[in-house]
């Protein structure tokens, strides 16, 4: 899905382009004149006209789908649209939510708002994932509504949002409970109103086990890549039983070689915590080391001193799988779910599990019990008794 956007960079009308990471797009972009990237945004953009824009839907047409939002300046060529849908690449993060939806009008008032409390939750040391969702999540409770304040909002609108949008459209238990936590937390901050989310029913969160791959897949995921800086961030993944943040967030002096340690800081829930480094692991980080020198994170982006965007790893993976044939939808937490179930099996401790992945609660780490074939391969059915 290819969603555009308009937007305002330095003073100039520019169209904001966001995708997952493709080359093939990346080639159409850079046939439209005046493209450029943007590397504290993060994104390709393209002048804000319509002769470049058709030229864009023209190059992408059989590439992608398009999506463009709140676009009433142009009337792009026929795109096709489909209402009330969504589609999701991950349940449970708000961020990979793309909305196909008519463009509304945004009151004028609710993105200042937004960021009042972007600086609120910053202030107050949430993590950034955290904003992001939360303030993701505020953007498409506001854009549902076309003719409403935030000050306007009533409980009835919060009912009726979610009856005909999250239920209608079958969201997630969690997305449910993500929004909700957002609406409650900043009309207590921001707009010191008493809009009641409580009056929402709240599902349970759904008790799903976690997603595991075999070694052999594992193995076969790992080697894939050619490219060393790719191979030895899924490596690491997998190896230490990190999550994606936690990865991007490493610098090297959190590698402790001499003790065949790493250290893990301030993960989720603000903790600090060690993990064992492999010999194995500790030889990639050397030859990545001498390879590419990077001077703030272990893992660094285009730009020198930023780390390594999130996205444009899932999108490594996801190469990965497509090299070697695997056809499941696994994304980067598939590697740790897997990581402390290899441990399990072969013998590790749970509380030994528990620990190196950083769980407050030993019932979390337990989970992995239920996934383990350790045991599990052993149980002889009845049937092979008749």
């Amino acid at each position: 899905m290819l969603t555009i956007y308009p937007f305002t960079h330095k003073s100039q009308a520019r169209y904001f382009l966001k995708f997952d990471f493709n080359t093939d797009i990346q080639s159409c972009i850079k046939q439209i004149p005046g493209y450029a990237f943007s590397a504290s945004k993060r994104c390709w953009h393209i002048p804000a006209n319509e002769q470049c824009l058709n030229q864009l839907l023209e190059l992408v047409k059989d590439l992608s789908e398009v999506e463009i939002i709140d676009n009433k300046s142009i009337n792009p060529s026929p795109i096709e649209k489909t209402e009330n849908k969504i589609e999701t690449n991950s349940p449970q993060e708000i961020n990979s939510k793309i909305i196909t939806q008519e463009p509304i009008s945004s009151p004028p008032d609710y993105l200042d708002k937004i960021n009042q409390f972007k600086s609120w939750m910053r202030a107050r040391r949430y993590s950034e994932s955290t904003v992001n969702t939360y303030c993701e999540a505020l953007g498409i409770f506001f854009r549902y509504f076309k003719n409403k304040t935030v000050e306007e909002i009533t409980n009835q609108d919060l009912i009726n949002f979610n009856n005909a949008y999250i239920l209608a459209n079958q969201l997630s238990a969690s997305f449910q409970n993500q929004i909700i936590n957002a609406i409650k937390l900043f009309y207590n901050i921001i707009e010191n109103k008493k809009l009641d989310p409580s009056i929402i029913y709240r599902p349970k969160r759904e008790k799903k086990l976690p997603n595991v791959l075999s070694k052999e897949e594992v193995k076969l995921i790992l080697k894939a890549h050619a490219n060393v800086k790719h191979r030895v961030m899924l490596s690491l993944i997998y190896s230490c039983g990190l999550r994606c943040g936690e990865l991007l967030n490493l610098k090297p002096a959190d590698i402790d070689s001499k003790r065949n340690l790493l250290i893990v800081r301030q993960g989720k829930g603000k903790k600090d915590r060690i993990t064992p480094l492999s010999t194995k692991t500790i030889e990639m980080l050397r030859g990545y080391y001498e390879t590419y020198r990077p001077k703030v994170f272990l893992f660094e982006g285009m730009k020198v001193g930023e780390p390594y965007d999130s996205r444009s790893l899932q999108a490594v993976l996801k190469q990965a799988l497509e090299k070697v044939g695997i056809n499941k939808p696994v994304t980067l937490h598939w590697l740790r779910h897997s990581y402390a179930t290899h441990l399990l099996e072969n013998g590790t401790d749970l509380r030994y599990i528990q620990e190196v992945l950083g769980h407050s609660s030993s019932r979390t780490t337990e989970i992995y019990t239920h996934v383990s074939t350790r045991s599990i391969q052993n149980i002889v059915s009845p049937f092979d008794y008749l």
